[in-house]
């Protein structure tokens, strides 16, 4: 299956789900090329923004992973 370029936001509204957000990351971290991490103390939230090079079903499998974790919602966007 062929690499895409893809950034994926996370935004992170229960702090207790950070370290299952960080262990899932670290298994996908070979799609990784970079991690950026905000936290917005005003708004009550943390902003990770990632850009990956990997393939549909890998994308899939992270957004699906973090995204089914409590107070955690992930937006992506792809490079056709």
């Amino acid at each position: 299956m062929s690499k895409r370029i893809a950034t994926m936001s996370i935004f992170v509204e229960n702090r207790e789900s950070i370290a299952s957000i960080n262990k899932i990351l670290m298994d996908f971290s070979e799609e990784i090329i970079s991690r950026m991490g905000i936290p917005y103390r005003e708004a009550g939230i943390s902003v990770i923004v990632l850009i990956l090079e990997t393939d549909n079903d890998k994308i899939g499998a992270l957004s699906g992973k973090i995204g089914n974790l409590k107070g955690v919602s992930v937006k992506t966007a792809a490079k056709k």
